[in-house]
């Protein structure tokens, strides 16, 4: 039943070095035709499938592939190559609105690729292969339904299971008849498997009735090296190969080859590939071809958001969001909406950097990034988002005593950096104050405007005294005040900033985190943040930027105008904006890329949420106290003695596995395959912590 797998070798330590295999190790012959190929380059390769939007973890990938990785290997820039390929093997999934967003959202990053590729382009190629694999014995059609696998793999993971604690497979999983384990098709002849795979590919079977699968190792300890599913009949079209094929190769078949034909010199990918491993090379082997090396970093993880194709598709088709590229979206067409600029996010991934070590990256850190990266290159301007009418009664008196263009003001549009130019701001009689910018009450904490307290005049320079609040019901309508800048006015605590009369209206959305955990659950759509986009419909900025803000600057797949809004954070225009500056008409819309410091604030809660709070409290030390007590449960154990399972069971194999429950009824195939999972992953976890 094995195909002779070779065994694991020590771990390297060199630069971007892994587990390896005998199969990982070239001939002389194939490592030195990629050598005279190659020559001085490395080449590496960004391989995303295009089943969605670029996001988070491909901006690291795209890091690692086209920077990081060579300056880890000491590589010179003349000699560093990356393919851009789009790993297209699932059509059921593609499209070519993906293609086209990867892309553009590749260029946007300013990575420069030497060429881009499809998986797609060797259909025949791989076909070819495929059949190379029939002629050597080492593939065959097979006719199995996917419970059938299923019942094939479970069954050999149980034998292996047996082999790996001393007890005989044939007593604790023996096999019940050949059609399930090695399979009634694994035997068959050659010419039995062209035939068959030649009228696959012409379209003669239904889908899901064939498969081609590769004469691996039912042997092995991984369950990838069970007879791997290499070909299924699909009859959908490609959105880039077109109708040509109903057949398709699967991932790793196919990325392999490609990494391969490519003459890749480091394929490098993330840890849950680490298993991928034996078949990635067994098929090189079996192919003869050139053997990359492979190595493996951690997933990038960001709290507040999630990662997973899955979920993200969820959140646009239920409309949780605004689309792939809504400004809380991990997407890089979302960071790009919300204004993060390629140098924040690549700046973000040198950060983060690339290791072997799980990890969890705060959100904060991107903020922080953000924060340093805008703040000597945005141009300055002020506004307010929930503005109140502040009327200057004494404004024709005060304008009298500076003359003519007395109250129009020259304001560097970066304090740090005057090469950026500057503006004219002009105060007038009517203006505009934020409302966090006022208090009906004083508070000796407040340092803003009050009845009782004037306050600076941002650019003016004098004070604004408050003398009487017009209201609307509860609703202030407005604040009649007067200017003060005669010589002994008291010196004010802050100064406030305002925009004059003819400002630009404006809608700007305000956004926070997307989940209300760090870390969302199972549970994730119900952890979902009601408050992550805030709506200010009302806001006005101030008319400087008229010129900067027009429609026919706005396009989604660049970094659109960028602002600060002094004292309120930094800005972008949105893509929803339709506002002509020479008319003003139109709507402007801002996002919030990230506030000018970090909220330190803390927010005030209820009993309720206290409560809340508490429970989840008790909730996290109650499965922290049950994780240890796990932790010194011997896998074969499991069942026995874990809190959760005692007294549950009565029989049990000689593996430790559950065959009966406590009231003698016999478990099922599908409960035991259950269980079986629950003790692997308790296996690995017992493992990891006794190193």
């Amino acid at each position: 039943m094995s195909t002779d797998a070779p065994e694991t070798v020590a771990t390297t330590a060199g630069a971007l070095e892994g587990r390896e295999l005998e199969w990982a190790v070239n001939t002389p012959e194939l490592a030195a035709e990629h050598a005279s190929i190659n020559s001085n380059i490395i080449r590496t390769r960004f391989p995303p499938e295009p089943n969605g939007y670029l996001h988070f973890g491909h901006a690291q990938s795209m890091n690692m592939n086209f920077a990081l990785s060579f300056e880890k290997l000491g590589v010179p820039m003349e000699n560093r190559r990356t393919i851009f390929r789009y790993d297209d093997t699932n059509p059921d999934a593609e499209s070519p609105e993906y293609i086209d967003s990867m892309k553009r959202d590749l260029e946007w990053m300013g990575w420069q690729p030497e060429k881009t590729t499809y998986s797609s382009d060797n259909f025949q190629t791989l076909y070819e292969l495929a059949v190379k694999l029939i002629k050597k014995g080492l593939a065959y059609v097979c006719d199995m339904t996917k419970a059938e696998m299923e019942a094939q793999r479970e069954l050999a993971k149980q034998r292996c299971a047996a082999r790996a604690v001393g007890t005989d497979p044939d007593a604790v999983a023996p096999i019940p008849s050949a059609d399930i384990l090695p399979g009634r098709n694994r035997d068959t002849s050659v010419e039995r498997n062209l035939k068959l795979f030649e009228e696959m590919k012409l379209g003669l079977h239904d889908e899901g009735t064939l498969t081609l699968r590769l004469k691996m190792d039912f042997d092995s300890p991984n369950p990838n090296m069970y007879d791997l599913v290499a070909y299924r009949i699909r009859y959908t079209p490609h959105p880039h190969a077109g109708n040509g094929w109903c057949i398709y190769p699967n991932y790793d078949f196919t990325h392999g080859i490609c990494d391969s034909l490519e003459h890749i010199d480091y394929s490098i990918c993330t840890l849950e590939f680490e298993t991928r491993r034996e078949p990635y090379f067994w098929i090189l082997w079996a192919l003869d071809m050139y053997r990359p090396k492979v190595y493996e970093m951690s997933r990038l993880n960001v709290e507040y958001t999630v990662l997973s194709k899955r979920r993200l598709l969820k959140l646009v088709n239920a409309k949780y969001v605004r689309g792939w590229n809504d400004p809380r979206m991990p997407t890089i067409s979302g960071l790009r909406r919300r204004g993060y600029n390629k140098q924040i996010i690549n700046n973000f991934c040198n950060e983060v950097g690339a290791t072997r070590s799980a990890k969890v990256v705060q959100m904060a850190k991107l903020f922080h990034v953000a924060r340093l990266t805008l703040a000597d290159t945005t141009r300055r301007a002020m506004a307010a988002l929930e503005p109140i009418k502040v009327v200057i009664t004494n404004f024709d008196e005060e304008a009298g005593k500076v003359g003519e263009n007395g109250m129009t003001f020259e304001v560097q549009n970066s304090p740090t950096d005057a090469s950026l130019g500057s503006h004219n701001v002009t105060l007038t009689g009517t203006i505009y104050i934020d409302s966090e910018d006022f208090k009906t009450e004083d508070d000796p904490n407040f340092y803003r405007l009050t009845p009782n307290k004037p306050v600076g005049v941002k650019y003016h320079g004098g004070n604004l005294i408050c003398d009487e609040i017009v209201k609307d019901g509860d609703k202030i309508k407005m604040l009649k005040c007067r200017l003060d800048s005669s010589e002994g006015r008291p010196k004010p605590k802050s100064y406030i900033t305002w925009v004059p009369s003819d400002g630009i209206k404006c809608e700007v959305r305000v956004y926070g985190h997307l989940f209300t955990q760090p870390e969302p659950s199972d549970r994730w759509e119900e952890e979902l943040n009601p408050e992550s986009e805030v709506i200010h419909s009302n806001a006005i900025i101030d008319p400087s930027v008229l010129e900067l803000v027009d429609k026919k600057d706005v396009n989604e797949w660049k970094s659109n105008q960028a602002l600060q809004f002094e004292r309120l954070g930094y800005f972008v225009v949105d893509t929803d904006t339709t506002f002509d500056y020479t008319t003003r008409e139109g709507k402007l819309v801002f996002n919030r890329t990230v506030s000018l410091k970090e909220d330190k604030t803390v927010k005030k809660v209820s009993s309720h949420e206290e409560e809340q709070q508490r429970k989840r409290v008790e909730q996290q030390r109650a499965i922290a106290a049950a994780r240890d007590i796990m932790m010194t449960i011997d896998p074969k154990d499991l069942f026995k003695l874990a809190p959760e399972y005692k007294d549950k069971y009565s029989k049990f194999d000689d593996t430790g596995l559950p065959t009966h429950l406590a009231d003698g009824t016999e478990l099922t195939k599908s409960a035991k395959k259950k269980l079986e999972k629950e003790r692997a992953k308790h296996a690995k976890k017992f493992a990891k912590n006794k190193k």
